[in-house]
């Protein structure tokens, strides 16, 4: 005897209720005026698409605000980064390639390469770099994309500090954020994730 069409109608509803909120959406994700900021000192964070809000693999997308004199800790991280500069100008410090025999936090001196408006910065994986807003009267407004989400990064107290003294940041302060709400361990399936792409 075939079950009633009320319950297959049923089955089929909470299958694809439980389905969108465990896949990635191939849609619409979001609305920036929505979606709450993350307020750091000096600083606004807000992820529109990452791993750990709405399961995305390959690709995180943040706006960042910095205000006058605000900087990024010196870091590095194993994954591509692109800031786009909608609003504002400052420099980024740029060391260069981790590698397990360089002495310190991006080796040398750093490059100093200036942005303003309307510039695209690429920063590849494992190069020691921090951000400033060297604007004295504008705040800096930024879009920036990273490669395989979710963030883990390594933050150096100094540029000469050795890269083996550098703390491990992981999961960031937003993404920690996520893995509270969601009530998720940052040691299970987001770790697995960056250990696939270290072997």
């Amino acid at each position: 005897m075939a079950p009633p069409q009320w319950i297959i109608i049923l089955f089929v509803f909470l299958f694809l209720i439980s389905y969108s909120s465990a896949a990635p959406s191939s849609g619409i994700v979001g609305n920036i005026s929505a979606t709450e900021a993350e307020n750091l000192p000096g600083m606004t964070h807000i992820t529109l698409a990452g791993a750990l809000l709405h399961g995305f693999k390959e690709v995180e997308v943040w706006v960042e605000t910095a205000a006058p004199g605000v900087h990024t800790p010196i870091h590095r991280h194993d994954c591509e980064e692109v800031i786009v500069v909608l609003k504002g100008s400052g420099t980024l410090y740029l060391g260069s390639h981790v590698d397990d025999d360089d002495d310190g936090g991006g080796g040398t001196r750093p490059q100093e390469i200036p942005f303003h408006e309307n510039s695209t910065v690429r920063i590849p994986p494992n190069h020691a770099h921090q951000a400033w807003n060297t604007n004295p009267h504008q705040d800096l407004h930024v879009i920036v994309i990273i490669s395989r989400p979710p963030l883990r990064l390594w933050v150096y107290s100094d540029w000469s500090a050795p890269h083996e003294s550098a703390k491990e940041m992981f999961p960031t302060v937003w993404d920690n954020k996520f893995l509270l709400k969601a009530n998720a361990n940052p040691k299970d399936d987001v770790l697995h994730h960056h250990r696939r792409h270290e072997l």
